[in-house]
């Protein structure tokens, strides 16, 4: 039995519990702390992005088929002229830009393909790839030019691409619109 303060009486604790009536223990509910949600990740765009570095490591192209100077230029179809119009006279600011230089075929398409998934990601629509002009590629011609001009034109992500301006590049370099 508990044991009462001494400034309640028998009269006022009957009282009470005529007052209240029948009175039963609360069990105590199980809370549970929400976890903030994990941003989504696009894991399916993620390995179609994986299967096409995979299947263009097949060249289906043939590199001497790519002048050293020759321009790269490119719009999907359902895009209007006047925005390839733009991209060749700079009229879109470079957000982003990625150095190919001294890479092999293989690590060149891995780079492109990872960083324009991290462009995308991070809402980036203008970015410019550096391929160099193949001036040391010899006869081969421009081995990471024709692989960058490929591997563009197989992404749903590209919009548009043109070699860049004469300060921004040149025919070593491309400048690529993506969706936004």
């Amino acid at each position: 039995m508990k044991r009462r303060s001494p400034s309640v009486h028998d009269d006022d604790s009957r009282l009470f519990r005529e007052a209240i009536g029948d009175v039963r223990p609360m069990v105590a509910a199980e809370v549970v702390p929400e976890r903030p949600r994990p941003a989504p990740v696009p894991a399916m765009r993620d390995a179609d992005e994986a299967a096409v570095a995979a299947d263009s490591m097949l060249f289906d192209y043939d590199p001497a088929d790519l002048e050293v100077g020759e321009e790269l230029s490119y719009l999907r179809d359902g895009y209007p002229p006047k925005l390839l119009k733009q991209l060749k006279r700079g009229q879109f600011s470079i957000q982003a830009d990625v150095d190919l230089h001294q890479m092999n075929a293989a690590a060149a398409q891995l780079t492109i393909g990872e960083f324009l998934a991290e462009c995308h990601r991070d809402g980036i629509r203008c970015v410019r790839i550096i391929h160099g002009k193949g001036l040391r590629s010899k006869a081969a011609g421009p081995v990471l030019k024709g692989l960058t001009d490929k591997l563009l034109r197989r992404r749903d992500d590209v919009v548009a691409f043109a070699s860049a301006r004469p300060m921004q590049g040149g025919t070593g370099a491309v400048v690529v619109l993506l969706k936004a």
